[in-house]
C-alpha cells in the first residue's frame, strides 16, 4: 500500500539514477519533452479558441462560426464580416458566451489545481476530488443553499464553497501529518473518509430541503454550467485567476520538491510551509470551480497527466498548460453534454466521470505494473 506514494510520471521516482544529489537541470533535461513550451501553449490556445467558437455556434439555434467571431470583434470596435443581430445576438451574449466563459474558468481552475496537488504530494493519484476538497466545497455550497446564506450576493455561494473546501483541506492535512511529516497514503485515505462524510452530510441536507432547494442540490451533485450568467463569471474569475497566478509563482519550489523532500530541504525549500500554501491555493481554485459548476470530477486528475506526457515535469509549464488543457476539456465536455441527447442535457459531471473513470483505472494498472504490486 505504501507504493501509492509514487511520484508523478516524469518526476524523481522515474528518473535514472535516483533523485538525491542530482542536479535539477539534469533531471529536467532527462525527461525530454515531446513539445517545447511555446509550441504546446500555442497549440492549446488555438484548441481553446476553436472549441470556444464551436461551443458558441452549435446549439438548438445555430449560429455560424464567422458570425460568432464577428460578434466578438464588433464589441471591441473591429468591423469584420456581418455581426448577428436580434435573436442571434441575444442567444450569443446572454446564453452561450457566459456559458463558454464559465466552462473555461472551471476547467482552468480544476486543471491547475490537479497539477498543483500532484506536484505538492508527488503522487499521481492526488486530485482535489479524491482528497475531498471538491466534496467539501460542494458541502459548503449546499449548506448555504439550505440555510439561505445570501448576505454577500453573488459572492455568498463562492465564499461558502471556499470555506467548505478550506475546512476540508485543514482536516485532511492535519490528519495526514505524523512526526512533523505529511504522509501521502494517509492523506489519500483521509480524503476517502472525508468524501464519505461530506456525502452523508449532503444526504441529510437533501432530506431536509424543500423542492426548490432539492433541485439546486441535485445541480451541485451532478455538475453543470447550464446556469451560467455574467455575474457568476465575474464572481468566479478573480478567484480562478488569482489561484492560477499564485500556483505558477510556486513552480520553482515544486520543481525542487520533485527531487525529494530531503533534497528540497537542502536546497532551501520549507517543505511543510510550501505544502500549506499549495493546499490553500488548491482550495481557492477548487472552491471557485465548485461554487459555479458543482462537482466535476477527474478533470484535475486526467489533464495534468496528459500534459506531463508531452511537456515534461517542469511545473511552470505544467501548471499553465494544465489550466489551458482543463479549459479545452470542460468546454468540449459541456458542448457534448448539451448536444449528444438534445433537447435533453446530460450533466457535465456525469460525462467527465464516464471519461475520467477508465483513465483512473488505466492509471492504477500502469502504476501497479511499474511498482510490481501495492503490497
Amino acid at each position: 500500500m505504501t507504493d501509492l506514494a509514487e511520484a508523478p510520471p516524469g518526476t524523481s521516482a522515474e528518473l535514472p539514477g535516483g533523485s538525491d544529489g542530482d542536479d535539477l537541470e539534469d533531471v529536467v533535461a532527462a525527461t525530454r519533452p515531446l513539445l517545447h513550451g511555446p509550441v504546446l501553449l500555442g497549440l492549446l490556445s488555438l484548441a481553446l479558441l476553436a472549441m470556444s467558437v464551436a461551443a458558441a455556434a452549435i446549439g438548438s439555434f445555430p449560429v455560424s462560426p464567422l458570425e460568432v467571431l464577428s460578434s466578438v470583434l464588433d464589441r471591441v470596435g473591429l468591423q469584420v464580416g456581418t455581426a448577428p443581430t436580434g435573436v442571434a445576438e441575444s442567444v450569443l451574449w446572454e446564453v452561450r458566451f457566459p456559458r463558454v466563459a464559465l466552462a473555461v474558468l472551471v476547467g482552468a481552475a480544476l486543471g491547475c489545481a490537479g497539477a498543483a496537488m500532484q506536484g505538492t504530494f508527488a503522487n499521481p493519484l492526488a486530485e482535489p476530488g479524491i482528497v475531498g476538497v471538491s466534496s467539501g466545497a460542494a458541502m459548503g455550497a449546499v449548506a448555504s443553499i439550505v440555510v439561505g446564506f445570501t448576505v454577500l450576493g453573488n459572492w455568498s455561494l463562492s465564499l461558502a464553497a471556499f470555506v467548505g473546501g478550506l475546512l476540508t483541506v485543514v482536516v485532511v492535512y492535519l490528519a495526514s501529518r505524523a512526526n512533523g511529516r505529511t504522509e501521502v497514503v494517509t492523506l489519500i485515505l483521509t480524503g476517502i473518509a472525508v468524501n464519505a462524510l461530506t456525502g452523508a452530510v449532503m444526504g441529510l441536507l437533501t432530506y431536509f430541503s424543500t423542492d426548490a432547494q432539492l433541485r439546486s442540490i441535485t445541480f451541485w451533485q451532478l455538475g453543470s454550467v447550464a446556469q451560467a450568467t455574467w455575474p457568476k463569471v465575474a464572481a468566479v474569475a478573480p478567484l480562478a485567476l488569482l489561484g492560477v497566478v499564485l500556483a505558477v509563482t510556486k513552480a520553482h519550489q515544486l520543481d525542487l520538491l520533485s527531487l525529494g523532500e530531503r533534497s528540497a530541504r537542502h536546497l532551501g525549500v520549507d517543505v511543510e510551509r510550501l505544502r500549506v500554501q499549495m493546499l490553500v491555493i488548491v482550495a481557492v481554485l477548487t472552491a471557485a470551480a465548485v461554487a459555479v459548476s458543482g462537482i466535476v470530477l477527474f478533470v484535475g486528475l486526467v489533464v495534468p497527466h496528459l500534459v506531463r506526457m508531452v511537456a515534461g515535469p517542469s511545473h511552470r509549464l505544467l501548471l499553465v498548460a494544465s489550466a489551458l488543457g482543463g479549459a479545452v476539456i470542460v468546454v468540449g465536455a459541456d458542448l457534448a453534454a448539451r448536444t449528444v441527447a438534445a433537447p435533453a442535457e446530460v450533466p457535465l459531471g456525469v460525462l467527465t466521470a464516464l471519461v475520467g473513470s477508465p483513465f483512473f483505472f488505466w492509471l492504477l494498472r500502469r502504476t501497479r505494473a511499474r511498482q510490481g504490486g501495492w503490497a
